[in-house]
């Protein structure tokens, strides 16, 4: 869905819509130790992209009709419209805009409302009343978070080296998935605990009522059934047997903080909570979902501080260690990048007159070219520009000329510069913003754009360029290079140089 998105138009293949929750229910219903809601959610997306591709809409409308109906599918299977949200928006849509945000809250909505008609309002995992955490608890928590993290990196990378071991069998393709099988049957065998969705595995170790060595073997072995079945290419989520692995981990890493130092007054139900979320927040990077979700599929508020602190943890350690996640590494082996941080458009952020030029050369449309072609040979006022805005003997704007057609051989020297004006003069006000000058440049294929002002739409008050849009990025440039130099130092100190080093280097030496 995300590569659909970046690269196709948000245009998928019908047969998806039906072949997907097939080959998903075969694989999980029969013992596949996947999640529901990866299945469901492509669904739902493929499912908004199909109705799009019948509709006369653009692009990014057919893009938010995906994103809506996978936000509806995660909300429906979970009753968590909130974190369905924001995980569209951090994952799919890549766009924090009301034109995404109201249609896709629309059908997450509709989509818990439809579930809380059919299965009730209770939510999805129950937990025992939690107390208010202590701050020594909350720097356990935050540290539990971190610890998870790292572990999300690893399992990360063991699950592409088993998609890596998977294609250097001397076997076809489709026999992947059955060798797979063998592995989830036989792990089955000595825990059947892992087959399955396993929600009620999630359930036990939240409420504490799984502990001790048992949370730790269910936790591994599900970490290696699942990751031999996704390596595999077999169909299913990843989000439940994250949360099974992450919530064991934060469990027994809770326990641990409390045999050792009983004083800090951890919560061993919490430190589930905050491993299961923080499991997913560091190998996906959508940060605020998982922290919402947590919340919403258990509805203790007591837990909401910790997780963020967790998250956010797990998520930093995520960052200085992993250069994709475990939902982007494959599209990037692809060659097919996918942006994980989002910003406004620095463009949008700067207004014309900030940047354009006011000391405008311009040209009299009574003057001839033979004038003009002395002026630039003999280097006078302006002879390096590339246009130059035209003016009437009132000073009204009558166009742009540039220099190739002020030096064209094949217009006679006596022709008056107006005669050259192609055609009417695309301007700007100073008002505007450079994003929307810059729209301009594209929009009309010119490099230059005269600057007015509202109240006298023909008197050139500046001219902004192309190199003036350049220009505009230096502050941004010199900003950012302090936190990218911040976060090198970050991968080292964690001993673990990501592939990217080397442009790291080279845009702090260009910044």
């Amino acid at each position: 869905a995300m590569e659909r998105v970046l690269y196709a138009e948000s245009r998928i293949a019908p047969k998806v819509t039906f072949w997907k929750p097939v080959s998903s229910a075969v694989a999980i219903g029969t013992g596949g130790p996947f999640g529901a809601e990866g299945p469901i959610i492509a669904t739902g997306g493929a499912l908004g992209s199909v109705v799009g591709q019948f509709m006369r809409i653009t692009a990014d409308e057919r893009k938010v009709l995906l994103a809506a109906g996978a936000a509806a599918g995660m909300a429906a299977t979970f009753g968590s419209p909130v974190s369905a949200v924001l995980l569209a928006v951090e994952l799919l849509v890549f766009e924090y805009r009301a034109r995404s945000l109201v249609p896709i809250s629309l059908a997450a909505g509709t989509a818990t409302a439809v579930r809380m008609a059919i299965h009730g309002s209770a939510p999805i995992f129950a937990m025992p009343q939690l107390a208010q955490p202590g701050g020594l608890a909350l720097a356990t928590y935050v540290i539990i978070g971190a610890l998870v993290g790292l572990a999300s990196v690893y399992v990360t990378r063991g699950v592409y080296a088993i998609e890596d071991a998977f294609e250097k069998l001397p076997v076809h393709w489709m026999w992947w998935p059955a060798i797979g099988a063998l592995a989830v049957g036989i792990v089955g065998y000595f825990a059947p605990h892992t087959l399955g969705v396993g929600y009620d595995n999630i359930d036990h170790i939240l409420s504490g009522d799984l502990v001790g060595s048992a949370v730790l073997f269910l936790a591994v072995m599900k970490l290696i059934s699942w990751s031999i079945a996704l390596g595999s290419g077999t169909s299913g989520g990843t989000l439940a047997p994250l949360f099974t692995i992450g919530g064991g981990l934060g469990a027994i890493l809770g326990r641990a903080a409390i045999f050792a130092v009983p004083v800090l007054g951890v919560d061993a139900r919490i430190a589930a909570l905050v491993g299961m979320a923080s499991m997913f927040a560091g190998a996906s990077r959508a940060l605020l979902a998982s922290v919402v979700f947590a919340f919403e599929t258990t509805r203790q508020p007591m837990g909401l501080l910790p997780l963020l602190g967790g998250c956010a943890a797990a998520y930093l350690v995520s960052l200085m260690m992993m250069k994709n996640t475990i939902m982007t590494e494959k599209l990037a082996r692809r060659g097919a990048p996918v942006p994980t941080e989002y910003q406004a458009d620095y463009l949008d952020q700067i207004l014309v007159r900030d940047e354009a030029t006011r000391d405008v050369v311009t040209l009299s449309s009574d003057e001839t070219l033979a004038t003009v072609r002395e002026r630039l040979i003999s280097g006078a006022g302006g002879a390096y520009h590339n246009g130059f805005p035209v003016v009437d003997s009132e000073g009204n704007l009558v166009g742009v000329v540039t220099r190739r057609d002020l030096v064209n051989p094949e217009v006679r020297p006596e022709t008056n510069v107006g005669s050259v004006v192609r055609r009417p003069a695309v301007t700007v006000l100073e008002t505007n913003t450079l994003r929307e000058a810059a729209d301009q440049m594209v929009r009309h294929r010119i490099g230059r754009l005269p600057v007015v002002r509202a109240d006298e739409p023909r008197k050139v008050v500046g001219i902004v360029t192309r190199s003036d849009l350049l220009g505009a990025h230096a502050r941004r440039l010199d900003a950012s290079g302090r936190s990218r130099r911040a976060l090198t130092l970050g991968r080292v100190w964690m001993g673990r140089r990501a592939t990217d080093s080397k442009g790291d280097k080279d845009a702090a030496k260009l910044s």
